[in-house]
């Protein structure tokens, strides 16, 4: 028997929160509607304070190398102005903000100030590669001859590199012939067979990253060169630059494999797909982009070695469609070979073999992003397309449409198009679903 006392509940107090009404309310709206909060604009205080901390910290500098301070220079006063406006504008963001909230900020303003000059540093390479060889780059003949015919002092209007661009792509070629299967066959036997060598191999893999490239070209020219072609060729220069390739396309290959969920693996498994059948098909596919981002290293790294071709390939002034016989040249040693002279003529193409080699690689970059850029189950057009007609066939096979009518329809359909029909019946059933009142048992 249950006693109550003043200070007590009764049950019937306690249970009056069980009969409120299960469903939520939906408010009354009285037509007033608040200010909204502007997400997109910076507030006035926040520019203020970073305007103001760079406008105060160019000042300081500008006094102290000018007037108050023997300093000189234009390193030391960018350096003291930097350090000058994190000062000044974690002074007055503190008079507004917490102790958080400073950090946030400060940290923001060094994270953007290293991405500007990561970026800076890169155009300034860039731009001042692209005009030193601007004298030399708007000489069509640059691209179309060699220098067979030119010498050192002779104008840009003659001899050009020609067979420098040849050799490149050639050596590059054969490079990625040999390193892309090999890396990314090494990175899927690193992530689906493992053990203990596995391991072994992991760490060969990664103490080659760091091997010095006048190592490998001493390699390839002791084992290559001196023993079994007897000469320089631009086969022994592509296994010196696949050296340097390989390492590296391994592990960034082995780097995005590991990134594959492994329930992808498992259901794949499950349907009692082979494993080597899994890796072609759900593993490979899956990281595609990654795969592509990781030759893209490799081809890069490769690209620009000098110090390998130097020992391996040789120096010639002719064109050598052959890598098997006699020297060939590529766009890092003409580099090279153009800078040693002191006649500007042949700087100024050396500047522009340079700029030709910057283009070079942009160009690689942009195709490779092209053909791998699209992540794992994205459809193109034309495939979205057929997997609607696909899906459009089946619907009406399970239907339990005649076969023949099925096979008429299909021939009648246009490819990649899904017929009348059925959007027509998914027309239906989207206005059946919007007009039938909800219940309980089936809120939707």
């Amino acid at each position: 028997m249950a006693i109550l006392t003043p200070e007590a509940p009764s049950s019937t107090a306690r249970d009056e929160p069980a009969r409120l009404p299960s469903r939520t309310s939906i408010p009354h709206r009285t037509g007033v509607v608040g200010e909204r909060r502007d997400l997109r604009t910076v507030p006035f205080g926040d520019r203020f304070d970073l305007v103001g901390s760079g406008a105060a910290a160019i000042a300081v500098s500008t006094l102290m190398f000018g007037w108050l301070t023997p300093m000189t220079g234009v390193v030391g006063w960018v350096v003291l102005s930097f350090i000058g406006f994190l000062g000044i504008y974690a002074v007055l963001t503190s008079m507004r903000a917490d102790r958080l909230a400073i950090t946030e900020r400060v940290m923001t303003a060094l994270f953007y100030s290293a991405g500007v000059l990561l970026l800076g540093a890169l155009a300034f390479v860039v731009f001042f590669t692209l005009v030193r060889g601007s004298s030399a780059l708007f000489h069509l003949n640059f691209f179309t001859e060699t220098m067979k015919l030119a010498g050192p002092l002779d104008p840009l209007t003659m001899g050009g590199i020609a067979h420098a661009i040849v050799g490149t792509l050639i050596q590059i070629s054969i490079a990625l012939a040999i390193t892309i299967p090999l890396g990314v066959t090494t990175a899927v036997f690193l992530n689906e067979i493992g053990g203990r060598f596995a391991r072994f191999v992991r760490t060969i893999s990664d103490a080659m990253t760091a091997l010095p490239s006048i190592v490998a070209g001493l390699f390839v020219y002791a084992a290559v060169v001196t023993l079994i072609t007897n000469q320089r060729s631009g086969f022994a220069a592509s296994l010196a630059i696949s050296v340097m390739m390989l390492p590296i396309i391994i592990r960034a290959s082995d780097v995005v494999l590991r990134l594959v969920p492994h329930n992808l693996r498992e259901a794949s498994y499950a349907l009692g797909t082979s494993r080597w059948r899994t890796v072609w098909s759900v593993v490979l596919p899956t990281s595609r982009s990654g795969l592509v981002t990781a030759v893209i290293l490799g081809t890069a790294r490769g690209i620009g070695e000098t110090s390998p071709v130097l020992l391996t390939s040789g120096v010639t002034a002719e064109m050598n469609l052959n890598p098997f016989s006699g020297p060939m040249i590529s766009l890092p040693l003409q580099v090279f070979d153009f800078v040693k002279s002191p006649e500007p003529s042949m700087i100024a193409r050396g500047f522009g073999a340079a700029a030709t080699l910057v283009l070079l690689v942009l160009t690689l970059f942009i195709v490779a992003r092209l053909i791998g850029g699209r992540g794992p189950g994205q459809l193109s057009d034309r495939q979205r397309r057929a997997a609607t007609a696909a899906s459009a066939r089946d619907l009406l096979r399970i239907e339990g449409e005649p076969a023949a009518a099925s096979r008429t329809g299909r021939r009648a359909m246009p490819p990649g198009r899904p017929p009348r029909t059925l959007e027509r019946r998914i027309s239906l059933r989207a206005l059946t679903a919007r007009f039938t009142p909800s219940t309980e048992e089936n809120p939707s």
